[in-house]
């Protein structure tokens, strides 16, 4: 009975000193508090070239711990909806004044929480290949959000199409035309439909993310572009935006710092050339 007795206790002890071994292992794949040390990081994105730059990173991201989860989105709202709810950890799709906009507007709380990219707005042919060739009432289709339009708006008028009225700037609409030699009629669209109406008006004026869509090349196709070293680049520069308070999230961070290194900006040159610049800025 006794030596019965003695091999229930060993084989108790021996089995509390597995377990415990077992939770030991757990721990070497764990934080102090017991969840998994790797993080995943949801961001949504436009197609081009916002996901394909961030599929580009994301092997070098799981290195830092980080599974990035890319998810694609068409529209320019939606994206800071799911970020503003919490069922993304941020987006990547739109420049620094359609964010302040989209903030007035809504009621949203998202900050930038780094800088990555410039894309220069371009004028694109439709039914007429020069703007030289255009003629009394042609029409030219420009995207409808109040910073994309005043954008295109202010592409036209460096071409000396139209005139705006002073001080317009990066919030002025057609209402701000002042002066419109040749009538031109301007169409106002939601920003993905632009490129779709390039068959029934004279010229188009797209994001390059959209013309790329459209199967468009940015770096030369258009017949205007703005200057990529003038306020353009410095106001229209594209952003990681993620609700205040999240900007200095150990993933987030280490999102941007790997976006803005040498070897990302060199595949993003190599692979976009003049289309998509890596911002230069902090």
């Amino acid at each position: 009975m006794k030596k019965k007795i003695l091999s229930a206790v060993l084989a108790a002890a021996l089995a509390v000193g597995a377990f415990a071994g077992c939770g030991a292992a757990k721990g070497k794949d764990s934080k102090s508090d017991g969840t998994n040390a790797r993080t995943t990081l949801k961001v949504a994105a436009s197609a081009t070239p916002h996901a394909e730059i961030l599929e580009h990173v994301k092997s070098e991201l799981a290195k830092e711990g980080v599974d990035l989860q890319v998810k694609e989105f068409s529209d320019y709202v939606q994206p800071n909806n799911v970020v503003e709810s919490g069922d993304f950890d941020a987006n990547y799709f739109q420049h620094v004044v359609y964010l302040d906009n989209f903030n007035q507007e809504k009621g949203t709380h998202l900050v930038d929480a780094g800088k990555i990219h410039y894309e220069p707005f371009g004028i694109y042919a439709g039914t007429k290949k020069q703007l030289s060739e255009l003629t009394e009432g042609d029409t030219i289709a420009v995207p409808n959000d109040t910073t994309n339009e005043a954008r295109a708006l202010l592409l036209l008028q460096e071409q000396g199409l139209i005139t705006l009225k002073e001080g317009a700037g990066i919030k002025a609409t057609v209402q701000d035309i002042t002066a419109n030699p040749k009538n031109l009629k301007i169409q106002e669209l939601e920003a993905a439909q632009v490129s779709r109406v390039k068959g029934e008006v004279a010229f188009v004026v797209l994001n390059g993310n959209y013309a790329k869509q459209a199967g468009l090349d940015p770096s030369k196709d258009p017949i205007a572009v703005e200057k990529n070293d003038g306020e353009a680049a410095k106001n229209y520069v594209n952003v990681i935006a993620v609700k205040d308070g999240r900007q200095n999230d150990e993933a987030i961070q280490k999102l941007v710092k790997i976006l803005k290194s040498d070897e990302t900006k060199k595949w993003i040159t190599e692979k976009y050339g003049q289309s998509v610049i890596p911002y230069a800025g902090q």
